[in-house]
């Protein structure tokens, strides 16, 4: 089979599964596992390199039709690949390529072309979507392996969380300038890992906030897991965190207990690396309950000025 993924958390369901040799071609954020940069592209970005977290927002809300996506779709590129399976979402019509384009794209291929569309919303959503991967390319039995070594380790995290005394007040925030809360899956990993989420709702999309209401809701640990970007791009927007009114009063800006992530990699992307994200999440609320697997980054401790001081391996 050849398999067309248009988002990377599709392509490391593909790879989960095994079918690493049958993906021909990925998206231009498509980086994990190795290799997969080395399969020809099929999309592109409208966004700019050297573009700040501010101007990309004001890209989004500027776009005069809600349903363009910022990224485009090389046709010619998919043409030539001939895929028999495409794996897009309709999840966000941001981050990836438009569902209609895909399917305009589709219908003008030479052959019939399968298209798999995933709307994960919640961790269990996720686990759904590698079945549903599994099944559109007949690899029912491998999905049963991945699910369930998945969902053994989500239930190790659960289980230690179970036992905890106290559970703090977190604000996992998806962008920083402007702020956004978490959302979908993000609340249900602040739940499972041992805290508290103040401002955003399990299963619902993330939301535009006020930095008011991130000082009023007072957290104990803010986590700064911005959508798309690395630990050293989110550094760079600490700024605006710290210069937001009352933001010194805050508990976890008093206790220094402001972790950096990967959104990238981990938070951002409902594939299998999210129950990475859970444990990587899980450390940075209680390290001293959740050891932190040795191939996972640890989180980033900023300090002031938003300087990266420690990890979360200092505790708490």
């Amino acid at each position: 089979m050849r398999i067309v993924s248009l988002l990377p958390s599709a392509t490391e369901i593909v790879c989960a599964l095994g079918l690493m040799d049958d993906l021909v071609g990925v998206t231009h954020e498509c980086d994990y596992p190795p290799g997969v940069e080395r399969l020809p592209r099929v999309t592109r970005t409208r966004v700019p390199d050297h573009a700040t977290s501010r101007e990309i927002d004001q890209m989004v809300r500027a776009r005069p039709d809600a349903r363009a996506a910022l990224y485009t779709l090389d046709e010619a590129v998919l043409r030539s690949l001939a895929p028999d399976l495409i794996v897009t979402q309709a999840l966000c019509d941001v981050c990836a390529v438009a569902e209609d384009a895909v399917r305009a794209a589709a219908c003008a291929l030479p052959r019939a072309c399968a298209i798999v569309d995933l709307t994960p919303r919640t961790l269990d959503g996720v686990l759904d979507a590698i079945r549903q991967v599994a099944a559109a390319a007949g690899v029912d039995d491998r999905a049963a392996r991945v699910v369930t070594a998945l969902a053994a380790r989500i239930a190790a995290v659960t289980a230690r969380s179970a036992a905890l005394e106290h559970r703090p007040r977190v604000a996992l925030l998806e962008w920083l300038d402007p702020p956004f809360s978490c959302g979908h899956w993000s609340p249900e990993l602040v739940h499972l890992a041992g805290g508290i989420e103040t401002l955003g709702r399990a299963g619902e999309p993330s939301r535009t906030l006020a930095w008011r209401e991130v000082t009023t809701q007072a957290p104990e640990v803010v986590v700064a897991a911005c959508c798309g970007l690395g630990v050293e791009r989110t550094l760079a927007d600490l700024p605006a965190l710290e210069a937001a009114p009352g933001w010194s009063d805050v508990p976890a800006a008093v206790s220094g207990r402001v972790y950096i992530v990967d959104g990238s990699h981990y938070f951002s992307r409902p594939s299998p690396r999210l129950v990475d994200s859970l444990e990587i999440l899980a450390h940075a609320l209680h390290p001293d309950v959740h050891p932190l697997p040795a191939r996972l980054p640890a989180p980033v401790r900023a300090g002031r000025g938003g300087v990266a001081r420690d990890t979360a391996t200092v505790s708490a």
